[in-house]
C-alpha cells in the first residue's frame, strides 16, 4: 500500500505537462506510446509471437507527423490524415508477414493489435488537448485514475462478491459499483468548479467513463493471463509498466473525445 502511494506521488509531474498540454503532450504521448509498444511487444514474445516493434514505432512516428502537419498546413485535413494512417497500418502490417519461413500467422495481429491499442488509443488525449474543449482533458484521467482509486478502497473495505475472479481475483463487484461512483463524483466536482458550461457532459463521462476504465482493466488482465505475465514491465514501482498504469486511461480517451463531440 506505502509503495502504491508513493508511485502515484511520482507521477505528479503528469498533472502539469496535462495543464502545458500542446507540445509537451504530444512529446509525452510520443514517449508513453514507445514505452508501452515495448512493453507490449516483450510480452507478445513470451507468448511465442513476434510483432514488429520495427514497424510500430514508424506507425507512431507517421501518426504524430501527420498530425503536426495538420496542425500547420492545410495540404490533408485531420480525418483524412487518420484514415491514411490505418491504411497504412494494415497494409505495412501485412506485407510484415511476406516471410513465411521465419513469421507465424499470429505476429501480423499481434503488430496490428499493439499499434491500435497503444498508439491508436492514447492519441486521442493528444485530439482533446487540441479541441476547443481540452479542459476536458483531465477527465481522462480523473475517470480512469479515480475509478481506480474508489474501486480499491471500497472493494478492500466492502468487496464480498468476485467481479471476474479468472482475471483478476481481487477485483468485486463492490468495487466496481463504488468506481463509478467516485468517477461520477469526481467528474462531477470537476465541471461544477472548473468547467460549469460541460457539468452535463462531465457527469455522461463520469458514468461511461468509469466503465469503460474498468473494462480497460479487465482487458489487460486478460492479455497478460494469456501472455503468462503478471505485469508488462517493471517501471513504475508498486504499479508495473506504462500500461499497467494506462490501461484504463487508453480505454477511456476515446469516451471523452467522442463523447464531446457527440454531446457538446
Amino acid at each position: 500500500m506505502k509503495q502504491r502511494i508513493i508511485s502515484s506521488l511520482i507521477m505528479l509531474p503528469l498533472l502539469t505537462v496535462i495543464w502545458l498540454g500542446n507540445w509537451w503532450l504530444l512529446a509525452i504521448g510520443l514517449i508513453a506510446s514507445a514505452i508501452g509498444l515495448k512493453e507490449l511487444n516483450n510480452g507478445f514474445e513470451k507468448a511465442g509471437y513476434k510483432p514488429s516493434l520495427l514497424l510500430e514505432i514508424e506507425a507512431l512516428i507517421l501518426l504524430y507527423g501527420l498530425h503536426i502537419l495538420t496542425m500547420y498546413t492545410e495540404l490533408i485535413d485531420r480525418s483524412t490524415a487518420l484514415n491514411l494512417w490505418f491504411a497504412a497500418v494494415i497494409i505495412g502490417s501485412l506485407v510484415y508477414g511476406f516471410k513465411v519461413e521465419e513469421r507465424k500467422l499470429g505476429d501480423i495481429p499481434a503488430t496490428l493489435l499493439s499499434i491500435v491499442y497503444v498508439e491508436y488509443l492514447f492519441y486521442h488525449i493528444v485530439l482533446i488537448d487540441q479541441s476547443e474543449s481540452r479542459i476536458l482533458v483531465w477527465l481522462v484521467f480523473l475517470s480512469a485514475f479515480g475509478t481506480d482509486i474508489f474501486a480499491y478502497f471500497v472493494g478492500v473495505t466492502l468487496g464480498k462478491h468476485k467481479l471476474c475472479p479468472k482475471l483478476s481475483p481481487k477485483k468485486s463487484i463492490e468495487g466496481a459499483i463504488g468506481g463509478v461512483l467516485g468517477s461520477i463524483f469526481l467528474c462531477l466536482s470537476f465541471g461544477y468548479f472548473l468547467a460549469t458550461d460541460y457539468l452535463l457532459l462531465c457527469g455522461i463521462i463520469g458514468t461511461l467513463g468509469s466503465v469503460v476504465a474498468q473494462l480497460g482493466d479487465l482487458s489487460a488482465s486478460a492479455l497478460k493471463r494469456q501472455m503468462g505475465i503478471k505485469d508488462y514491465g517493471d517501471l513504475i514501482p508498486g504499479h508495473g509498466g506504462i500500461l499497467d498504469r494506462f490501461d484504463s486511461v487508453l480505454f477511456v480517451a476515446p469516451v471523452v473525445y467522442y463523447a464531446i463531440i457527440i454531446f457538446s
